[in-house]
């Protein structure tokens, strides 16, 4: 099946087991989010918070029209490079908060606006350090969307902003608001797989090749110069636009940073681990004859200590491993437990303890508006963001660098490798250097 199918089956399948979960539980999820909304409006001295979005095309319009759906939320303005998306995304915010959002083409007018509390970041990967910063800057908290940089020196950069201003700064990894990943997590960690030494994270799925296509003017509606912003001065070509953009180096961070974020990050929390010492893999560009930079076939491991998480990504066929295409898996001695989207469930071990799936994006854009008014910090907060982006990073550092690589996690540095350094940064179009924090 191709990825549309996937993701729709996907979808699905988690609509089933949430409806199964809820009945079981006696609709708790609903309970919990109600619950919340009391106790805020009881003890928050702000009633209502001020969101902007800033690319509102596909994920950033999912976004913005959850969020509008909050009676304690008002989204004023949304804001994209490309005219052509304002119409949906504007009829969607206005049926959730009954008040259509203003527009406008540059985000720089959102940070000047005093009565927006905060901004939600859903843009290409190479514009999310620069606005993200840019924001807590000017006073916003933040929701940006994964991965939170798209490079692991900006994802530090990112970190340091948030605390120097005190920002709210959530990253887009939802799943860690999951009430089930979190009990999968509290199973792995209680002892009871016995050691675990071993977590695999995968994405197995029939993306579409995108072809190959020739560069064309720009689209009316479209500014292109602010689109590309930090990245390399270049022609349009409709195949680094829209979507795609993921599978270029200049914008994107590949399936890695797609999927791969969601997954590692379930990987690492449930080993309890940050960075790892050493970073091999292999893959490439197998089957795809197009336009894409980014491999198709990429398989990553990471070396910690005593441990070891190991991430496979294939776009280009549909048997996923223990039976799921998009997991995370721990193996113990004394059990294995593997996590999806649409639950959890333990293998090897006599009475094999089960879960079925739970809220995970509404649930974490509540908490993102509870940590507003509270100045919490989040679920998801910026720096489990940037570690969890970074795996990503370094992921494909060590596919780009043809060799094993040693990472100094004191250093924020690969040992003994020059290209791999420059690889963990990048360079910037003139004005749209990263602001020194």
């Amino acid at each position: 099946m191709d990825v549309e199918e996937f993701l729709k089956r996907d979808v699905n399948r988690r609509q089933f087991l949430d409806r199964s979960a809820r009945n079981a539980a006696g609709m708790a999820a609903g309970v919990v989010g109600l619950t919340s909304t009391m106790t805020l409006a009881n003890n928050s001295p702000n009633e209502r918070v001020v969101l902007a979005g800033i690319g509102v095309r596909g994920q950033g319009k999912f976004l913005t029209s959850s969020m509008a759906e909050f009676p304690d939320v008002r989204i004023k303005t949304i804001c994209d490079i490309d005219e052509s998306v304002a119409p949906a995304a504007i009829k969607s915010i206005e049926k959730g908060q009954g008040i259509a959002p203003q527009f406008v083409t540059d985000f720089r007018k959102v940070l000047d606006d005093p009565e927006i509390d905060g901004v939600v970041i859903a843009t290409p990967d190479h514009w999310h350090a620069l606005m993200a910063i840019m924001a807590c800057q000017a006073g916003k908290d933040v929701y940006v969307e994964k991965p939170v940089s798209h490079n692991l020196t900006e994802g530090l950069k990112i970190v340091e902003a948030a605390r120097k201003h005190q920002r709210v700064v959530q990253s887009g990894i939802h799943q860690r608001s999951g009430a089930h990943f979190q009990s999968a997590v509290d199973f792995v960690q209680s002892g009871k797989l016995g050691e675990v030494k071993l977590a695999k994270a995968w994405i197995i799925h029939r993306r579409k090749p995108i072809g190959k296509k020739k560069n064309e003017p720009v689209p009316a509606g479209v500014n292109y110069d602010l689109w590309l912003g930090p990245a390399a001065s270049r022609p349009f070509n409709p195949n680094r636009f829209h979507y795609n953009w993921h599978w270029f180096w200049d914008y994107g961070t590949g399936e890695m940073g797609n999927w791969g974020v969601h997954m590692l990050d379930i990987a690492r929390w449930g080993l309890g681990v940050d960075l790892p010492e050493r970073i091999s893999a292999s893959g490439g560009k197998y089957f795809f004859d197009d336009d894409q930079e980014t491999p198709d076939t990429q398989v990553v491991q990471y070396n910690y200590p005593g441990k070891t998480i190991v991430w496979e990504h294939r776009l280009w066929s549909v048997h996923g491993m223990e039976g799921r295409n998009a997991a995370a898996a721990f193996y113990g001695d004394k059990g294995t437990l593997v996590v999806d989207r649409g639950g959890w469930k333990v293998y090897d071990q006599k009475e094999a303890a089960t879960s079925g799936t739970s809220d995970q994006a509404a649930t974490h854009h509540r908490n993102f508006i509870d940590c507003i008014k509270t100045r919490n910090k989040p679920t998801s907060d910026i720096e489990i963001g940037h570690i969890s982006s970074a795996l990503c990073h370094l992921g494909n550092v060590a596919y780009r660098a043809g060799r094993e690589i040693q990472f100094d996690t004191q250093q924020n540095r690969v040992i003994g490798n020059d290209q791999a350094n420059a690889l963990l940064g990048r360079e910037y179009r003139q004005n749209w250097e990263l602001p020194q924090i």
